[in-house]
């Protein structure tokens, strides 16, 4: 009895003294951190899940390895919390494998050749919040495979076969938030599936192979904020589409798809939507009033589109509220109108790079009040009409953006692939100087016509009186002695008086409506006749 009690005590401190000095023991390839009970065992020829750790372990890596099975092994490391096979040879993960897994809140098996998983895979982990099954063999989903995982948050079926999910799949998943089933084989969207998955708020389920997604697919998940349709084949969206998500969604990708046209209808009536990538899509202009009624939308992005061609005046004038638009990477867009950008009280960034824009209107943007803005790599034409981008660019040179360097001269050919923030005026075929010397010769030339006219007007309006004042001095030689002697019984200063008594009662001025001449009241009163030279 006393020697069972002391191999007892002999075989528990060697498992006391293999626990802890199990770290000092870390295979070659792995990296041991007995502080933070931590093990990384990077690239490396493990085939099997090394059974001499640690088993106070909390996190463990085991990445690009050649692991094809989780044996019992792992049943040593129940305090994991964190578990990371990504990057193996997994073939299957057999039947409670993971049952002493209670404390197990991230489980990634992403990245190797799982063909199936059952009801039975993944009893235990009770805790488990996020779930990687994302580039595997999966080819079906059947009825509870995910039931036993009461608070998953995030699930990741991404990059698998997958073409049937069974209408009971998704039971049990009360707490899940976030789903990825894009780039996988549906032919239609697995509605009923959604049923339970009533806290849902992002889906992903882009790169399937739909031929059309029928009207209301999506209305079960009435608390969705985030819906991913990115390259779902989409060549059509109706006003039925989405049904059911007027009230929730904010984020929406519907970009590299088969579009025509800017979805204004199907959209409009989503105004709590903040945030909409439209790129890589057929359409090829923009039109005025494309955004109607997208009163909430904050960023928006338009890039890749390869028939893309013009963006019209006040395309995003109803979209007041827009923070950052991204137009980048579509080859055939050379016309954006000057007005196009009218509206944009709120915006902050803007990103045109990479597109076929030789020139820009100066005032497209208040562009001094942007936070950021990028316009390299585009066809830029050098020239005067361009000197205010250059101005522009070289305020910008004490801020961190690096692309106002990669803003290229295209032609001409003198200048081409020179930063256009570096040119010389007199090579972009301007000077500042010159320019400044023109428009004070505009002026002055517009200042004289306007004086020469004024002028012209004063004579024609005082032909009269002008006629009169000249006709004493240069007079007509007709006139008599007698005319001439009568005069002279007038002295110097009454004359002068007489004079500026006439001009006084006659003024002359550019008003349309001319003055009842005095003269006539004055000699041609009734009753007096005036006395004619000759008879004096």
């Amino acid at each position: 009895m006393k020697s069972t009690a002391v191999q007892l005590a002999f075989l528990l401190s060697a498992i006391y003294n293999v626990s802890v000095g199990a770290l000092a023991n870390c295979p070659g390839s792995c990296k041991c951190d007995e502080q933070n009970l931590m093990v990384n065992c990077g690239e490396g020829q493990l085939d099997v899940l090394p059974i001499a750790l640690n088993p106070s372990i909390k996190r463990l890596i085991i990445q690009r390895n050649k692991i094809k099975t989780i044996d019992s092994s792992v049943q040593f490391y129940s305090e994991l919390v964190f578990l990371d096979l990504s990057y193996n040879h997994l073939f299957n993960v057999p039947p409670r494998t993971f049952f002493y897994q209670k404390k197990l809140k991230e489980l990634h098996l992403n990245y190797n050749k799982i063909g199936a998983i059952t009801n039975e895979t993944f009893i235990g982990l009770s805790s488990l919040v996020s779930l990687n099954l994302g580039d595997n063999f999966l080819d079906e989903l059947n009825a509870n495979v995910f039931s036993t995982l009461p608070k998953l948050e995030e699930l990741n079926l991404s990059k698998n076969r997958i073409n049937r999910i069974d209408a009971r799949t998704f039971n049990g998943l009360l707490s899940l938030r976030v789903l990825y089933l894009n780039d996988n084989s549906l032919s239609t969207v697995p509605s009923e599936a959604f049923t339970p998955l009533t806290s849902l708020a992002e889906l992903y389920i882009g790169i399937n192979v739909f031929t059309t997604i029928e009207n209301g697919a999506f209305e079960r998940l009435s608390g969705l904020s985030s819906l991913d349709l990115k390259g779902a084949g989409l060549s059509n969206i109706s006003i039925e589409t989405f049904r059911g998500l007027e009230s929730s969604l904010r984020k929406l990708d519907i970009s590299d798809n088969r579009l025509l046209q800017v979805p204004t209808t199907a959209l409009n009536h989503f105004h709590r939507l903040e945030e909409l990538m439209l790129g890589q899509n057929s359409f090829e202009t923009i039109p005025s009033g494309a955004f109607a009624g997208f009163t909430n939308l904050r960023h928006l992005d338009i890039s890749g589109s390869p028939k893309l061609r013009s963006i019209e005046n006040d395309a995003f004038a109803e979209s007041p509220n827009l923070e950052t638009l991204s137009i980048v990477s579509n080859k055939a867009l050379f016309d954006i109108q000057p007005k196009a950008f009218s509206g944009l009280l709120h915006l902050k960034s803007i990103n045109l790079r990479d597109n076929a824009l030789a020139t820009m209107p100066e005032n497209l943007v208040k562009w001094d009040e942007l936070n950021s803005f990028d316009i390299s790599d585009n066809p830029i034409v050098c020239d005067c009409n361009i000197l205010w981008l250059q101005i522009l660019l070289n305020a910008q040179s004490n801020t961190s953006q690096t692309s106002i360097d990669n803003v290229l001269c295209s032609s001409p050919e003198n200048v081409r692939d020179q930063p256009l923030r570096t040119l010389p005026l007199s090579v972009i075929g301007c000077n500042s100087d010159d320019a400044k010397k023109q428009a004070m010769l505009g002026i002055l030339l517009v200042t004289s016509v306007a004086i020469v006219t004024i002028l012209l007007l004063l004579l024609f309006r005082c032909r009269r009186q002008l006629r009169e004042v000249f006709k004493g001095r240069w007079g007509d030689s007709s006139l008599g002695n007698k005319e001439r002697e009568y005069q002279k019984t007038f002295s110097d200063e009454d004359y002068m008086h007489a004079s500026a008594r006439h001009l006084s009662h006659a003024p002359c001025t550019l008003s349309l409506h001319q003055p009842t001449s005095n003269y006539t009241h004055q000699y041609h009163q009734p009753g007096i006749r005036p006395i004619p030279v000759t008879e004096l």
